[in-house]
Formats: structure tokens, C-alpha cells, sequence
């Protein structure tokens, strides 16, 4: 049986013009588009378009290999109505921006949730990401969050843009599973959580309380938001005065620290522990 041609051969067309303009974060605002690389994106983005009820996913882009191996997500985009394109490989190889392409580039429309939407639903267990510069940083911090059950993550406007490629593919499809808010000044932030009915805690290597000392008196049943800040400098004063506690990972071993995806899995994980306990945080195994 003859190959298959690919319909996408040039760089220079215009649909892949379109997609690789959204490398630049001002042209993804101005058009509400991102990028999601890798068969793991993509295919969480079908599933929260069809989830959701919208198109989510606009376009795909794919090698004829990669849509050999990945024909279960090739079969579930075009049943959804997405327009796939098969490329040839330096086509697609143009629109990613990793080193290595996985074949599979996905045109997606922005997901971020108002915040008072976030707020409405009550939520009980929110990261807060201020100050947060390095992306990927950023979406593994989210991929943490959505693992310990979280019911929403925050950015912030001083930090790091959502959809920022590497970003995405930090975040490893859980950008796509829990609610994020984008763009809200952190004491805006703070102070709306707290009218919410939850606790503010501030996660900073230098901070007043212990987590294990929070831990063991109970304190973490109720709805809480961590607070994580830059990689380098952590939480300016001015920000760690607005939460309700400052609390440090205790360090029990010789390490100097811990990086900030790592404390926040920390963090974010006692806390779920502590509400699934009082009966209070969904569990991660629920369908």
C-alpha cells in the first residue's frame, strides 16, 4: 500500500505561520491561542474540549509517523471536529519549541478560569504561585497541585505567563484538569481566599512555624492556600505579611534547601493528607 503524503510541507504556509507565531507570548494574548506539545497534552486537551463542551483544541499538527503510533489520538481529535494536519516532519519540527519534537503540536484556545469563579466554588485546597518567573517551574508546580488534589491554582500578575510553552509541557496535561486563575495581583489574591473562608499559609524556608509543628496540632483540616514565591529570592516580606502563617519545610537532613516544585509537593500533600483525614479534600482516586 503506497505512504501516505503529508499535506503540510512548507514552513512558509500559512496555517503553520499562524501556530509558530504563538511562540511569542504578546501574539498568544492577542489571538487567546497556545501551544501543546506531545501526545500527553493533546490528548488531555480532546478530552477537556470534550469534557467541557467546547473546541477546545482548534488544529493539530502531526507527522505521519506520530500519527501511526498516536492514532487513538488522531481518531479522538477529528471525531471532536478538530482539523488535523498531516505535516511533514521539518513542518512540525518548526512549530514546536522543544529540541526534540514528539510529532504532535496541538493549536489550543486559553482555559483560565475567572478567579471569582474559583472563589464561588469554595474551594479548599489552592496553590498561589507569586512571583513565580521560571515556567517550568510554574507547570510542574501546577502538576503538583493537581496531583495532591488541589481544587485550583493561582497565578499571579508578577508571575509567569500560563501558557508559556515550556510551561505547558512542565505541567504535563494538568493544565488542563483543574481550574486556573491568571493575572490577579497576589493581595488580591489573598484577600479574596480568605473572605472564602481560607486559610492563607506562606511557604518560605525562613518562615516563623514548622510544617510538621502545623501538622501536629492539627491546624491543616480546613480549606488552606499555599503561597509559594520566586525560585532564587522566595516571598518578599511585604507578601509573606498578608498570609496568615509563615511556615518552612523542615530540612531534618543536611540539604541546604529544597527547589520550589519539590517544597510545594511537600506542601501541597500534607495539606491534602490533613483534609482527607477530617474528611474534608476529594480524594485523587475518585471518579
Amino acid at each position: 500500500m503506497p505512504r501516505i503524503s503529508p499535506e503540510l510541507i512548507s514552513p512558509r504556509s500559512p496555517r503553520v505561520t499562524a501556530a509558530r507565531r504563538l511562540a511569542r507570548r504578546n501574539l498568544r494574548g492577542k489571538d487567546r491561542l497556545f501551544l501543546a506539545e506531545g501526545p500527553q497534552a493533546v490528548r488531555e486537551a480532546v478530552a477537556h474540549g470534550t469534557d467541557h463542551g467546547t473546541d477546545t483544541l482548534t488544529e493539530l499538527f502531526t507527522t505521519l509517523d506520530a500519527a501511526e503510533r498516536h492514532a487513538d489520538i488522531i481518531g479522538a481529535a477529528r471525531a471532536a471536529g478538530v482539523r488535523v494536519h498531516l505535516a511533514a516532519d521539518e513542518v512540525v519540527a518548526d512549530i514546536s519549541t522543544t529540541v526534540t519534537p514528539q510529532g504532535l503540536v496541538g493549536v489550543c484556545r486559553f482555559v483560565d478560569t475567572p478567579f471569582a469563579t474559583v472563589l464561588a466554588a469554595r474551594p479548599r485546597l489552592v496553590a498561589v504561585l507569586a512571583h513565580v518567573r521560571d515556567p517550568g517551574n510554574a507547570g510542574t508546580v501546577l502538576r503538583c497541585a493537581d496531583a495532591a488534589g488541589a481544587d485550583a491554582v493561582v497565578l499571579t500578575d508578577a508571575s509567569v505567563d500560563l501558557y508559556n510553552p515550556k510551561a505547558v509541557r512542565a505541567s504535563v496535561g494538568s493544565l488542563f484538569h483543574l481550574p486556573v486563575a491568571v493575572g490577579v495581583p497576589v493581595e488580591e489574591a489573598v484577600a479574596g481566599l480568605r473572605d472564602a473562608g481560607v486559610r492563607v499559609l506562606a511557604a518560605d524556608g525562613a518562615g516563623d512555624d514548622d510544617l510538621d509543628a502545623e501538622l501536629d496540632r492539627g491546624t491543616m483540616g480546613g480549606p488552606t492556600a499555599w503561597v509559594f514565591g520566586n525560585e532564587a529570592w522566595g516571598l518578599p516580606e511585604e507578601t509573606r505579611a498578608l498570609a496568615d502563617a509563615v511556615v518552612r519545610v523542615p530540612i531534618h537532613g543536611k540539604a541546604e534547601s529544597l527547589n520550589l516544585a519539590t517544597a510545594a509537593a511537600v506542601c501541597l500533600y500534607a495539606s491534602a493528607r490533613a483534609q482527607r483525614a477530617s474528611g474534608g479534600c476529594r480524594s485523587v482516586t475518585e471518579s
